[in-house]
């Protein structure tokens, strides 16, 4: 998933800069006079009159967009048909700052274009516009056409119809059915005024002045006021982006749970970073649910402590080591082993060959310990310089954190970045060759990207295997909007690799000793229900133990509205028969003011 410090377009672009949007043009342009805007938007998703110039088109103008590199108003025609499938208002990208108003009724003539934000290898929808427009103001100060109503009674429970196998899955050509699918619905008001009303927050506000609502209250929810993904069948019909024509700093500041109470109004959009956007002119009062971090139990004196927590880029320049840090201690309750994901060099980004990152590891334990907590001792392995993907010169890495108090580590020389770690039998117990070591490294499938990394620890007498894991994000993968549906997850190759080659050596541990203590954790950027998970899980050799929780508090990671499983701590069948105890520790994925995108995970068990 594209976390908070993804390379995006400049804040408040609603659509995809120009140059890497795609356009769909006939080839033999043609002229048409007479037209309104429902003819123009058609009945399926690209206009009929893609490509043609049209004149002297009648609306109302209901709202301008100043900023961004799609410049332009939407306008609205006062007199619809009465075909729901029809659209009664479109974009007009003029470029440059519009000089037309609000409530100005006007005539535009232009050419009629398909923008697809992102451009074409998105696979996202296109939008239907007016461009190279000529404007004409034929009186000020109309009353604007009255908002459609978003509502839990308007959207269909349905999502999205399955595409045109003859057009390689696209839903683009396809007669809309506004009544029987989300997507249809969302798409037959593309460019009108449209308003929700006592929405509430299922995404908080982002640092690009975006926030998710949903008009389903009951869909889905969490205790906490999200909205769960559960299937890839389940996308959650009520979620809708939206964003503002104001200024940024007028941008309600919102956690999960919030309501917007009143009216939300404004044209509706589409873009590439979530699709359908409710582009708002008015803005509900924030009405706050008073969400709280949460904090996990503490371990018992028999219970060994296992966490997994993405810190986010985390290098020496950041500010958020002691924040991080009282995380690690008061909402995590000081957890005898910690797996950190994205952890960098001692340089960041700085793409100069520096790999090390002891500075990175020893600025955040003596933040632990300034916070009250305990003196953990660590280890990693260095990555080969650039090759682990991640944010260029950052050579992230996951490191084990651990109490040496409670939990000792087992050192065991021949560990680096290009050997791979194996298991032997001893006195008829599974020893790694290499403590730490790093999992099948020249395998493939870990090409540009982060390679697992194998501890072995003793708790109370007992060896307990440990392997920390960040598999390549679902970047690249069609959004749930996508014209071709069901969408393509092309993530999910390298990522289904990975995984075959985790559990491959789990397997190995297990035949060495059936009831090996094993632990697979990290940030595997992907959904406990996915074929990566069951892949992870094998034959019963894993059970992912979020599955453990009720399915309306399986979340890890808020994206687009959907609170979904990215964090997964799996566990071998000696831990899973016995009591364990797991917890999703929400500190960050429902906060506006988060110090990571992710929330951190913690198993407690006896060994």
């Amino acid at each position: 998933m594209p976390s908070k410090s993804s390379a995006r377009l400049a804040a408040l672009t609603v659509a995809a800069a120009c140059s890497v949007a795609s356009t769909i043009v006939l080839t033999s342009p043609a002229h048409a006079d007479g037209v309104r805007i429902h003819d123009i938007q058609g009945t399926t998703r690209v206009s009929p009159y893609a490509g043609q110039k049209v004149a002297d088109v009648p609306g109302v103008v209901t709202g301008i967009r100043t900023y961004g590199s799609s410049k332009g108003f939407w306008f609205q025609d006062a007199t619809p048909d009465d075909n729901p499938a029809t659209s009664e208002g479109v974009f007009v990208f003029t470029s440059s700052t519009p000089t037309v108003a609000v409530g100005d009724a006007v005539t535009v003539s232009g050419t009629v274009s398909e923008y697809v934000p992102g451009g074409a290898s998105t696979g996202n929808q296109s939008l239907t516009e007016i461009t190279k427009p000529t404007v004409t103001v034929v009186s000020k100060g109309n009353a604007v056409p009255a908002a459609v109503v978003i509502s839990d009674k308007s959207v269909p429970s349905r999502y999205t119809p399955a595409g045109d196998t003859a057009a390689s899955g696209s839903i683009n050509g396809l007669t809309l059915q506004p009544k029987k699918y989300a997507l249809d619905y969302y798409e037959s008001l593309e460019g009108m005024n449209v308003q929700v009303s006592n929405a509430r927050v299922v995404t908080a506000t982002d640092p690009y002045a975006e926030l998710w609502v949903t008009v389903k209250p009951h869909e889905n929810a969490t205790k906490r006021g999200g909205t769960v993904y559960g299937s890839y069948d389940s996308q959650n019909t009520g979620r809708l982006q939206i964003q503002s024509l104001g200024a940024t700093a007028d941008f309600p500041v919102v956690n999960v749970g919030d309501k917007l109470s009143g009216t939300t109004a404004g044209p509706m959009d589409y873009n590439s970073y979530g699709g359908y956007t409710l582009v708002a002119n008015e803005i509900g009062t924030v009405k706050s649910a008073g969400l709280k971090r949460e904090t996990t139990k503490k371990q018992s004196r028999g219970q060994l402590a296992v966490a997994t927590y993405n810190v986010e880029n985390l290098d020496p320049s950041d500010g958020t080591f002691a924040a991080h840090a009282s995380a690690i201690v008061n909402n995590l309750q000081s957890p005898d082993i910690v797996s950190l994901e994205e952890i960098q060099d001692n340089n960041g980004a700085t793409d100069d060959g520096t790999v090390d990152a002891s500075v990175t590891v020893n600025k955040l334990i003596d933040a632990i310990v300034a916070a009250g907590g305990p003196k953990y001792d660590w280890r990693s392995i260095n990555p080969v310089n650039d090759q682990d993907g991640g944010e260029p010169g950052g050579n992230i890495r996951q490191v084990f954190l651990f109490n040496p108090q409670r939990v000792s580590f087992t050192d065991r020389a021949g560990g680096d970045s290009t050997t791979a770690v194996g298991v032997t039998k001893v006195h008829g117990k599974a020893q790694l060759t290499a403590s730490p070591g790093r999992v099948d490294p020249a395998n493939a499938a870990w090409s540009a990207s982060r390679k697992p990394l194998a501890g072995e620890f003793v708790f109370k007498g007992r060896t307990v295997f440990v392997i920390a894991n960040h598999l390549i994000s679902k970047g690249g993968d069609q959004g749930l909007t996508a014209q071709y549906q069901p969408i393509t997850r092309s993530s999910e190759t390298q990522r289904h690799a990975q995984a075959t080659a985790v559990n491959a050596f789990v397997k190995q541990l297990l035949a060495a000793q059936k009831d090996a203590n094993v632990i697979t954790l990290g940030d595997m950027n992907d959904f406990e229900f996915s074929d990566t998970a069951k892949i992870l899980e094998g034959k019963g050799e894993l059970y992912s133990a979020i599955k453990s929780l009720p399915k309306n508090e399986r979340y890890t990671y808020d994206y687009q509205g959907n609170e979904q499983v990215l964090d997964q701590i799996l566990i071998s069948p000696s831990i899973r028969k016995d009591c364990f105890e797991y917890d999703s520790v929400h500190i960050n994925s429902e906060f506006n003011d988060q110090i990571s995108d992710h929330d951190p995970q913690v198993l407690r068990f006896q060994p």
